[in-house]
């Protein structure tokens, strides 16, 4: 067996409306309605909001990131998300 954490015991990474980037494509594992499975969900390098924030299994976030270009919300885990920095304007 595999000693892995369990993430709900911390609290979650990301928050509501946090501006995050893909850092993987995502594809459908046959969860997300609508859609066939193995279709491209996300792109590496898409930018969404967090809409949601719920559980799987009782040890792992499940992101629900709103990517308002695709125009549908996505679950994610916290490793294949990051923060988007809003780099300041140096003039």
């Amino acid at each position: 067996m595999r000693d892995e954490v369990v993430e709900i015991y911390d609290d979650p990474k990301y928050e509501y409306g946090m501006k995050v980037v893909s850092r993987k494509n995502v594809r459908n594992d046959g969860t997300f309605p609508g859609k066939e499975i193995g279709e491209l969900l996300v792109k590496k390098g898409d930018v969404g909001y967090v809409h949601s924030i719920g559980t799987f299994l009782q040890r792992y976030y499940i992101y629900g990131v709103d990517f308002i270009d695709r125009g549908y919300v996505v679950g994610m885990r916290v490793h294949e998300l990051d923060v988007v920095e809003e780099q300041e304007s140096k003039r």
